[in-house]
């Protein structure tokens, strides 16, 4: 039985939306922050994650949801052929919009000398996937090839991993190494909508329901080849009835996530909403982030998902506290407020290039329309664990021309520079480019954000 009543938190919600209003309604060329982006590379079939190996070669790699990756050299060319090519593993994509695929990749921290990199893709139902699921979401090893340090080996794959997931969207997908040497991964509470119907817990939905991998944050030990262990921190190894693998939960769909990588290195996640709001979290170990019983700083009812109660629980099935978001924005038509729908998490800026930024946490939106490419940044600063100001940020190109994209995932080289990478098209298509941030002016006052 839950315990406890959140009171008067739909009301805080209410006060950001005024906040969010304001800045929903600054048009892209009167946004608080302009940021320059130079194209650094076209012809990808949607750009999902950008990962770099930390080898000096000043390489970037780009997963493509269709299943390729591909190699951009360090003098900024796409190499025809790709480091590894996976479409024949995936399950089916279809050509208009799909959030299956292949979503994530990780090197190894010491890849230059042991060859290993990680990448997370759905694959296609196997024979132990529960009838009726859509996929087996999959975290697989993977080796360089032993002749060539643009080739990986494709037969090398060793699975870690299996996940099977009802449904084709909330797949998640980041992975990312933390200070600790642990593997950080994603995922999705299964899909559908309200973390409710075929292949989610009956009453608790899958993101609160500890016995389920969906939904969480995962942490695992893999630093023996082909296999994971639990790491005896992870605050659930000791827990008989929860999956100890999980490190954090109560996520919808944590899409981009990345630790800082100075400071004390917080692990800042874009947990993608629902009908309402879209959020930002500072993951911890063991915490609970709310959802399905709280979208945002809300209330949530699986029953009227767009009309939230005034009154929900303040702590979880187990008595433990909800942990609310450092960071909420409005979707079109909540408070009447025009912004985002769907959070894309990106880095704390720690580059040389772009001292504007210098600390500021920068992620984005994937569009402020369905149907149309009109993706922007949002520049947020942070002190602790509070989120002061919130800005939009316009995305224009070296001569001044609006970028107008699908924002589909941030990447950050060697150096701490960021990207952008995007797509023009809704499905897995020929459409996607990716963009460095080559410049960061602020031009208007910073408005008050979530705190």
């Amino acid at each position: 039985m839950i315990s406890g009543k959140r009171q008067n938190r739909w009301a805080r919600t209410a006060v950001l939306s005024l906040v969010f209003a304001v800045l929903g309604a600054c048009a892209e060329n009167d946004s608080p922050w302009v940021l320059t982006v130079t194209r650094v590379a076209g012809g990808l079939s949607s750009p999902t994650a950008m990962a770099v190996p930390e080898d000096g070669s000043g390489r970037m790699f780009i997963t493509e949801q269709s299943g390729a990756v591909k190699i951009i050299s360090a003098q900024g060319t796409v190499l025809s052929e790709p480091f590894l090519d996976l479409g024949s593993r995936l399950v089916t994509l279809t050509e208009t919009y799909d959030e299956s695929g292949l979503l994530g990749m990780v090197f190894h921290p010491q890849y230059s000398s042991n060859g290993r990199f990680f990448v997370f893709y759905t694959a296609a139902p196997g024979p132990e996937t529960p009838e009726g699921y859509h996929a087996d979401i999959r975290v697989s090893e993977f080796m360089v090839s032993p002749t060539s340090a643009d080739r990986a080996d494709p037969e090398s794959e060793k699975i870690l991993l299996e996940i099977p997931t009802p449904q084709s969207n909330h797949n998640g997908g980041q992975l990312a190494f933390g200070p600790d040497g642990f593997l950080y991964a994603g995922i999705g509470d299964g899909g559908n909508a309200n973390d409710t119907g075929f292949g989610h817990t009956e009453e608790t939905g899958n993101a609160q329901d500890l016995s389920s991998l969906l939904g969480k944050i995962l942490r695992l030990d893999v630093s023996v080849s082909g296999a994971y262990t639990v790491p005896e921190s992870n605050p659930f190894s000791d827990n008989a009835s929860a999956r100890p693998e999980i490190y954090a939960y109560g996520l919808r769909n944590p899409w981009r996530f990345s630790f800082d990588r100075g400071g004390d290195h917080r692990l800042f996640c874009g947990d993608v909403g629902q009908n309402l709001f879209e959020e930002i979290n500072i993951i911890v170990g063991g915490a609970n982030y709310g959802w399905n019983l709280r979208e945002g700083l809300g209330c949530f009812d699986p029953d009227a998902p767009s009309a939230p109660p005034a009154d929900c629980a303040e702590l979880g099935y187990r008595g433990e506290p909800l942990v609310d978001p450092i960071l909420v924005y409005a979707h079109p038509g909540a408070g009447e407020t025009i912004m985002g729908r769907s959070v894309t998490g990106g880095y704390v800026y720690r580059g040389q290039s772009l001292s504007p930024l210098a600390g500021k946490f920068v992620f984005g939106d994937w569009s402020s329309s369905f149907l149309q490419p009109a993706g922007f940044a949002l520049v947020a600063e942070t002190t602790d664990n509070a989120t002061r100001t919130l800005s939009r940020a316009a995305l224009i190109d070296p001569v001044g021309r609006a970028v107008d994209r699908f924002l589909l995932s941030f990447g950050e080289d060697e150096t701490g520079e960021l990207y952008v990478l995007t797509s023009t098209g809704l499905g897995p298509g020929s459409e996607g480019e990716v963009f460095r941030i080559t410049g960061a002016r602020n031009v208007q006052n910073r408005l008050p954000g979530s705190q």
